[in-house]
Formats: C-alpha cells, sequence, structure tokens
C-alpha cells in the first residue's frame, strides 16, 4: 500500500490481509465437499414434500408435445410465459413439487424473504400488473405471485404436479425426447427445457453421529410447521417448551433465527463462518407513485441495478439499496483513475503489435492493463475493506456482549460469500435465551442420542434444524435428479466431465432440441430471475424463428461452441487467486479451488451478455446454430 493512501484509511491493511488468511486457514478441511452427506438412503426422507397431502396417486399417462418444460420454478413459468407469447402453445411442465414456485416453493420457513428488491426481482411486472406490498417481499407474496403469473398465462393447464423426471432420452429415430417420471408416465417430446433450479438439492452436514439423534430434524428447506407451530411469519408456539439448535448461519438462518429466538424454550445456533449482516431497511411500496412510472421502467431499473453491480457506470442508482451501495463503494472512486486518451491509444497500439491480440480481445486487454498500472485491484480491495469494516462495526454496536458481537465479525472479503441484509438477526443475540455457538471454523463435532457437542461441549436439545444449504458444484445430473441422454448414448454427466461445453449457456452440442437454464457460460445476475427471463426469451425467439422455418431439429455447431468456450475463458473475471484468498463455502468449493475458467460465467457482467444475445437475435440468421 501506498503512503499516501495509508494515511487515508482508518485500518491497516496489512494486518486485515493477515486475519482474513489466518481465518481462512482454519476453515480448511481435507475433506471439501466430501464433508456432506447425501440426502438419499436413510436421509432421502429429507427431500420430502411437507406441503402436501401424503399418498397422493394417478393413473400413469403418454403423451406427445412439442416443448417439455422441466421445473415449475421462475424459469419454467417464463420459458412456457414466452413460448407463449411467441405463439406456441403445445406445451407440458412437470414439476416435483405440488406447486408452482420452485425455490419459493420449498423454502417457506419463516422469515423466508427476497433480499433483492421486488420491483428488480420480480419478473413480467408490467405484463401483469402486479404490485408489491413490501420493497424487500417475503415467500408468502412470492408464492402468490407465482399463482398470478400461473393463472395470467394458463400454465395450470399444462403442469404435471407432484412428478419427478427420471430420465429424458434423445431418440434419433423420432427426432425428439423421451421423458419417463416417477409416475409411470412417458412423455415424447419435440424440444426439452431444462430449468430445474441450481440451488435445489438440500445437503447435509457429514457430522459424527448424525444418525444418533433421538429428537426431531428437518431442514429448513422442508420447514416441519406441524412441529413447530406457526407460519411464515413466525408465532411458533409449539416451541415453547423446546430447545432448539439450529446449524449453519447463512442467509437461511439469518432469515429463520429471530423466529426461532421469539419463540424457543432455548436457541442454539452453531457457527462455522459469521454472515456479513449489513442494513436491510424494508418500506411499504406506494402504489400511486409505480403507476406513474413510464413504460419499460421495469427493464429499466434491472438493468440499471445489474450494471451497478457490474461496475458499469450509470447516470443515476435508481434503486439505492444494500446491493448499489457496496459496489458504488468499490467501483465509484476508480472512475477518478481512469487512463488518459494518450495512454489509452499507447496501450491499444501495443495490443495491436502483440500476441495479446489473439489470446485476448482488446476491451480485456485494457482492462488488465488499466488494472496493474493505475493500482486499481489494490484501490478495490481497500474500498473492499473499508465497507466490511462498517460491517463489523455495525455487529460491535447491535450486539450487547462483547465475545458475542467479536464472533459474529465476519472476516473476508465482502462477495467471498453472498451479503445477508436484515435488522433483527445480530438483535437475536441480545435475548436471554439465545446462545451462539461460535466453533471457530471447526463445526460442530459430533451428535449424540440427546444433543450435540461443539467445542468440547455437549448441548442437550430437542430439535436440530439444519440450515445448511444446497449441494453446488457436484455432477449435473445428480442436483437435477434424473438423467440426460443425447446421440450415441453420451450422457451429460460423460459430455461435461472436463468441463461445460456450451453454446451461450444455453446449448449442448450432442443434445439437440434441448436448452439449459443455468448461470454456467450464461449471464449471471444477482437477480437470478433476468437471467432467467432472458434465457426464455431466447428460447422463445429461436423455437419461433424454427417454427416460421418448419424446422425440428436445432443443435450448436462444433465450431460456435469452441468459440463460446474460448470466449468464457478469455472473458473470466473470477479468478483462482481470489477464491482461494476467500473463508471455504460453496462459492469456492468449501477453499479447494479447481478454478476452470470455463465452468464459470460470462464475464463481461450479465447486461453486456444480454446486449450480446440482443445482437445474435437481431442478426436474424441464428449464427452457430445448425438449423433443419
Amino acid at each position: 500500500m501506498t503512503a499516501a493512501m495509508s494515511e487515508t484509511v482508518a485500518f491497516d491493511p496489512d494486518a486485515l490481509r493477515a486475519k482474513y488468511r489466518e481465518e481462512r486457514d482454519k476453515r480448511i478441511r481435507a475433506d471439501g465437499n466430501d464433508q456432506y452427506v447425501d440426502v438419499s438412503g436413510d436421509f432421502s426422507h429429507y427431500t420430502d414434500d411437507p406441503y402436501v397431502e401424503p399418498g397422493f396417486t394417478r393413473d400413469a399417462i403418454e403423451r406427445q408435445v412439442e416443448v417439455l418444460i422441466i421445473g415449475g420454478g421462475f424459469g419454467g413459468m417464463l420459458a412456457a410465459a414466452r413460448l407463449r407469447e411467441s405463439g406456441i402453445d403445445d406445451l407440458m411442465i412437470v414439476e416435483k413439487g405440488g406447486g408452482f414456485g420452485g425455490t419459493w416453493y420449498w423454502n417457506r420457513y419463516p422469515g423466508a424473504s427476497c433480499d433483492i428488491e421486488s420491483l428488480v426481482y420480480f419478473p413480467l411486472l408490467e405484463e401483469t400488473g402486479f404490485v408489491p406490498k413490501q420493497r424487500y417481499t417475503n415467500a408468502t407474496e412470492t408464492l402468490e405471485y407465482c399463482q398470478v403469473i400461473a393463472e395470467q398465462y394458463k400454465l395450470h393447464d399444462i403442469a404435471l404436479m407432484q412428478t419427478q423426471i427420471l430420465s429424458t432420452d434423445w431418440s434419433e429415430e423420432e427426432g425428439a425426447w423421451i421423458a419417463r417420471t416417477n409416475r409411470g408416465d412417458t412423455i415424447k417430446a419435440r424440444f426439452v427445457i431444462h430449468s430445474n433450479g441450481p440451488l435445489n438439492r438440500p445437503k447435509l452436514p457429514g457430522i459424527r453421529g448424525i444418525d444418533r439423534f433421538g429428537g426431531h430434524t428437518f431442514h429448513t428447506s422442508r420447514w416441519d410447521y406441524d412441529y413447530t407451530g406457526g407460519d411464515a411469519f413466525g408465532g411458533l408456539d409449539k416451541l415453547a417448551d423446546k430447545r432448539v439448535a439450529v446449524i449453519g448461519t447463512g442467509a437461511t438462518a439469518v432469515q429463520c433465527v429471530p423466529h426461532l429466538a421469539a419463540s424457543a424454550k432455548q436457541l442454539y445456533v452453531f457457527q462455522r463462518t459469521p454472515s456479513s449482516i449489513d442494513v436491510r431497511n424494508n418500506t411499504e411500496i406506494d402504489p400511486a407513485w409505480l403507476a406513474q412510472q413510464p413504460a419499460g421502467w421495469h427493464h429499466q431499473r434491472r438493468t440499471n441495478f445489474e450494471a451497478i453491480l457490474s461496475g458499469m457506470p450509470v447516470k443515476e442508482d435508481l434503486v439505492r439499496d444494500g446491493w448499489t451501495e457496496a459496489f458504488r463503494d468499490i467501483f465509484g472512486g476508480l472512475r477518478h483513475f481512469r487512463p488518459s486518451g494518450w495512454r489509452l491509444f499507447t496501450w491499444t497500439l501495443g495490443w495491436a503489435l502483440s500476441n495479446a491480440r489473439k489470446e485476448r480481445g482488446l476491451k480485456q486487454y485494457l482492462t488488465d492493463k488499466a488494472m496493474v498500472a493505475m493500482g486499481l485491484q489494490e484501490k478495490m480491495e481497500m474500498a473492499d475493506f473499508a465497507k466490511m469494516e462498517k460491517v463489523r462495526a455495525r455487529a460491535e454496536s447491535v450486539v450487547q456482549d462483547t465475545e458475542t458481537a467479536e464472533s459474529l465479525k465476519p472476516y473476508y472479503r465482502q462477495f467471498c460469500k453472498r451479503p445477508c441484509f436484515h435488522d433483527e438477526y445480530l438483535q437475536a443475540f441480545n435475548r436471554p435465551n439465545v446462545r451462539l455457538i461460535d466453533t471457530d471454523g471447526q463445526g460442530v463435532e459430533a451428535f449424540t442420542e440427546t444433543g450435540l457437542v461443539a467445542n468440547g461441549e455437549a448441548f442437550d436439545v430437542d430439535c436440530v434444524v439444519f440450515a445448511t444449504g444446497f449441494e453446488v458444484g457436484t455432477d449435473y445430473s445428480r442436483r437435477a435428479g434424473y438423467s440426460i441422454t443425447g446421440i450415441d448414448g453420451l450422457t451429460i454427466s460423460e459430455k461435461w466431465a472436463d468441463g461445460m461445453a456450451t453454446f451461450h449457456g444455453l446449448h449442448t452440442r450432442g443434445f439437440p432440441n434441448a436448452f439449459f437454464f443455468g448461470p454456467q457460460q450464461s449471464g449471471f445476475t444477482a437477480t437470478y430471475t433476468f437471467a432467467l427471463d432472458e434465457n426464455a426469451m431466447q428460447t422463445a425467439y429461436i423455437l419461433g424463428e424454427m417454427k416460421k422455418r418448419g424446422a425440428t431439429r436445432v443443435d450448436a455447431s462444433e465450431k460456435a461452441e469452441k468459440a463460446w468456450i474460448n470466449t468464457i475463458k478469455r472473458v473470466a473475471r473470477q479468478t483462482e487467486e481470489f477464491q482461494k484468498s476467500c473463508t471455504p463455502g460453496y462459492y469456492n468449493n468449501e477453499g479447494h479451488v479447481e478454478f476452470e475458467s470455463q465452468n464459470t460465467f460470462y464475464g463481461g457482467g450479465p447486461i453486456e451478455f444480454f446486449n450480446l444475445m440482443a445482437k445474435w437475435r437481431h442478426a436474424g440468421d441464428l449464427p452457430g446454430l445448425e438449423i433443419r
């Protein structure tokens, strides 16, 4: 750090770097992702649906449709909506849950809510005319809105609920996909859209003796209100005489802990790594104000939000919340250090005369040169340190017990983990019935018949709530819950064994007429519904064009797929060095970074990616796709 910079900050950057390394290193486990238990066999009940009446049966069906959509979350609903807008109506949606909603169907724990502004997160707001009640909506309203979308686009008529896809197999002879389900169904579809969601398979910690505990247990994504009482807004009255343990302190725990704290006789919160807790400051939405917004306001607001999060210059921050503040702090000051026109010219000349012209595009080359020459990397780090110092200071100011407050301070870069925004979580630790069990990065040691052991201390409890998240980074078919077999018997697991291979993140060669909705090699956003809607519009455009041309088959060309992989590698923004510096979590494979740049998302940012897709559509000739 320069002497001038050291005089302007109220913290010691070198000391913070050392502290970050120390906190990271103590949390590294040799078993990495293997520390988690697969929710199958004796643990399969953790995936049961608690929101439907047991014993559902129906007769098996055989059906032929134009488009099969797998998944009834926002991705599946948006795919169906955009297809119907384009005049394609022969659709079927298969969803393993009992209703629409996807992650919002499963995650109904008390306090469940969205940490992205509802006017940004909710899709199709102008199309439906729906007005969210609050700036940050809750799970109940989100589920209600899913029903609004389903009713407007008549999705109930085309949905098979409580049905799990077991396999999808390409039939070259029939030029169609054959899907089979756990209900004995056989569905033949010309096209298949895989929208099963990136976070759908619960994971459990492989704690020694996990099967010994004699009390009650459940995962937050399958909340047991029969046991706790109450509903998504709290009032868990059946816990009044119960000792409850929560394992995990990520975003889910941050939202449900205040309600458990208000209801349980005793609450133990077992922490491995503290979350970053910033101010939420929820407010009501004024319907009159919303009604005055001009046509196109929704897309403009979403684009503005994601542009700020991508570090792009904007005239105005339309959202002005914790997310945009954080990125304004990190990126805002950098524009004062932008290179001169003369320096840009000399750099461009150097690029034209060097091998970098072949290896990297001009934009990436200039970005890299600026980062080094202007010391931008260090300036961004300083801004990050400053922001996290504020987060740590908030924990100290809110939590009354000094030791607990110190344990709740996160020591890592802000976006090593998903930041949380909440106004009751830290306050919950001021209650006399709540105790934080900080395991100093080691986690719970063991289960006993009557409770848990951590830090050498035994805790007897009646109930254990697993707030331990979902599988990330495991095999695609494992997370989806079904096999996908393309041309010549090639499975998707085999195709992607050495890394993702797609065109625009949507197509993968050898799996014709299949579309994959996900963040890898695509435009990843904090507002994931925004990316899903862009995927849906891209898919609808392609299928609409095929319908016009009388075509029945689409596949990525080999050349286009290889070129896209190279593009993803070339513009990759996530670096191995940054991931290795982060405390372990699902973002960095539990600290065992096996960075493969082709498995990440489009590094130019979501807005640049969406513009790229719009330009591709405008070309009109479906470049990179083999159509027949």
